[in-house]
Formats: C-alpha cells, sequence, structure tokens
C-alpha cells in the first residue's frame, strides 16, 4: 500500500500487526476507522489471514528514534539482546491494533512512525517501551533521524535504562555495542 505524500506528518494509521521483521520494524495491515468502522467484528471488514491476501496490502513500519539491536542476517552474527528485542516486539505488538503517527518515507521504503498500543486502558508508545526495558537505544543515523517531538523523552528514558542496567546496558561498557556501530563495523569488515 503507498501512502499518499499529504500523509506525512498530519495523520494516523490505524492497522492490525500482521508481522514483525527486526526488532524495529513490522508490517501493518491498515484498517482506516479502527473498530468504529468495523473493523474486527462486522463480517465484511476483517483483516486477512492468508499470506496471499496480504501480500502488496500492508504497510511497512519502521519504529522511529529507536534502534534495536540486529539480528543475524546477510552472513552476519545476532548483535547480544537481538533475540530478546525481537521476542518482546513481537509479544507486544504482533496481531494487535496499533496507531502509527507517521513521519516520511525512509530508504527502505518504510514508514518511520511513533506507534501506540492499547494495554488494558493505556496508550503505550511502542519505541519508549522498548527503551525502558533496555531493548533499543536512540537512534543514531544521521540522515534518518525522526522523533517527531519525543527526542528528550526517548533519551532521557535511555539514560534511565542505562543507570538501572537494563537489558543490554546488564553488562560492562567494554562489553557494549550500539546498533549504529555495529552497522558500521561490520559494512566495513564486509568484502
Amino acid at each position: 500500500i503507498d501512502i499518499g505524500h499529504h500523509i506525512w506528518r498530519k495523520r494516523s494509521l490505524f492497522g492490525y500487526v500482521t508481522s514483525v521483521g527486526d526488532a524495529d520494524n513490522f508490517r501493518i495491515f491498515h484498517t482506516p476507522g479502527g473498530r468504529l468502522a468495523g473493523w474486527g467484528w462486522l463480517p465484511w471488514r476483517r483483516v486477512p489471514d492468508k499470506v496471499k491476501e496480504l501480500k502488496d496490502n500492508t504497510v511497512p513500519i519502521r519504529l522511529a528514534g529507536i534502534d534495536a539491536p540486529e539480528m543475524a542476517h546477510f552472513g552476519k552474527t545476532a548483535q547480544p539482546f537481538s533475540k530478546e528485542a525481537h521476542e518482546f516486539l513481537t509479544s507486544y505488538v504482533l496481531h494487535r491494533r496499533v496507531r502509527a503517527y507517521v513521519y516520511r518515507r525512509d530508504r527502505y521504503d518504510r514508514a518511520v512512525a511513533t506507534v501506540y498500543v492499547r494495554k488494558w486502558l493505556l496508550k503505550k508508545d511502542v519505541g519508549l517501551e522498548m527503551l525502558k526495558r533496555g531493548l533499543a537505544t536512540v537512534y543514531e543515523g544521521k540522515s534518518d533521524a525522526e522523533f517527531g517531538t519525543l527526542e528528550a523523552k526517548y533519551r532521557n528514558t535511555e539514560t534511565w535504562a542505562k543507570l538501572r542496567r537494563k537489558g543490554m546496558w546488564a553488562g560492562t561498557k567494554k562489553d557494549y555495542e550500539s546498533p549504529h556501530d555495529y552497522k558500521i563495523r561490520t559494512a566495513k569488515a564486509t568484502p
């Protein structure tokens, strides 16, 4: 699904998470109007459950403002805590309804967005929850950084997680490598 340029920074998307890729991105099936518009309870407003029906009908989402440890791919080894971050994101959003506040498209054609999921009656920022648990860092990329208005909150939350030695911050400083530094190091090592 193509998101028109008039949507960026002005609107949000309701969607149902159909799959989780890496630990900071996933795909949603856009459900305009959410449950109020009948999605999930009206027979003609259902989210497809077959891969064939979902193909080309989902929106790839990249969580804004965070960078999670890299999983193993393209012959590269996984970073510590990548499995835990992926498992958390999967358990937190997969097969759940979310609202994505979209900012822009990234170089991989994903919508960069701050995403909220309802937990009981509370609206939870998915990226912020990952930072609290030490399962992501604040995004360090120079050209692709996008936070909306949440950069200070994200940086404060990362500092809080570091002080409490949550997740990837539990080890010593010499054992830690940020996802950003990992990408640079492994890119140099690739022939």
